[in-house]
């Protein structure tokens, strides 16, 4: 299914009106049912459906392994995800009545609250990072937003090490973007520990625990954090950067991770 849509629309500038056609990104809701069991609809961009549905379980903590899960159907026609898994336990009704309405964009949920994931957890990946390398990274992770540059009507989020980006996704909403990388690395075999997660949305207390829960330990994004999402990295351990915007960056949380220039007395060696 397409990711855009051509629309006719009027365009007005200073100096005069047209109609014209115009790419607009396309919204569609997504039904995941776990062992016949509908948990939630999302509103996503249509494609990688497999690695949202299977991310969105997983971040959840649904399901914590690729053995676990026995079939993966996505009906386009109908909106639906359905996935099962070798046990086909179910999901406490005490725990779907708990959802929270996210922050983000593109109707975002999630079953937990900030408070039921911190108690006695911390990153341990020592993963480290050059500046120069942050800033190649965001400047790559731009020029693969193609779906951003058509429509601006996306997020977008990837893995990568110091060097590369090894997974990359788009979607109107950006939990489902983060959604999709982990569930692409869970299905494909891809660790992502020690890896750095790069996004292009705002970092929220719901996207910050999502990345830490696995054991991701540096979070890059061109936009800002909130109070409680440094508090957070603070506490898991997570190297938090953000407003990566050309040549400079702010770092939030553990910036030991961060090798950056020795500045003695304001100036650059």
């Amino acid at each position: 299914m397409d990711e855009t849509r051509s629309l006719p629309i009027l365009r007005i500038t200073e100096q005069d009106r047209s109609e014209v056609e115009d790419l607009v990104v396309r919204e569609f809701p997504l039904t995941v049912i776990l062992n016949n069991q509908e948990l939630v609809t999302l509103l996503c961009t249509p494609k990688d459906l497999k690695y949202l549905a299977v991310g969105f379980l997983a971040s959840e903590g649904l399901i914590k392994s690729k053995e676990e899960i026995k079939s993966v159907t996505i009906d386009e026609k109908r909106g639906v995800a359905r996935v099962d898994t070798r046990e086909g336990r179910e999901v406490a009704p005490e725990l779907i009545s708990k959802r929270l309405i996210t922050s983000g964009c593109g109707g975002g949920v999630a079953f937990y609250r900030a408070a039921d994931a911190v108690d006695g957890f911390r990153v341990q990946a020592r993963t480290e990072i050059a500046a120069a390398e942050v800033f190649a990274l965001a400047r790559e992770f731009q020029h693969r937003s193609e779906v951003y540059r058509a429509t601006g009507g996306v997020h977008a989020a990837a893995l990568s090490n110091s060097r590369e980006m090894l997974v990359f996704a788009e979607d109107i909403g950006r939990h489902n973007a983060i959604d999709k990388i982990f569930g692409e690395c869970l299905l494909n075999d891809i660790s992502p520990d020690g890896l750095i997660a790069i996004t292009s949305g705002r970092i929220t207390s719901e996207i910050l625990l999502k990345i830490a829960r696995r054991n991701v330990p540096i979070v890059i994004s061109k936009s800002a954090p909130t109070d409680l999402a440094v508090d957070l990295a603070n506490r898991l351990g997570v190297t938090l950067i953000g407003f990566v915007r050309g040549r400079r960056m702010n770092v939030y949380a553990d910036g030991w991770r961060v090798n950056a220039p020795e500045v003695l007395e304001g100036k650059a060696k």
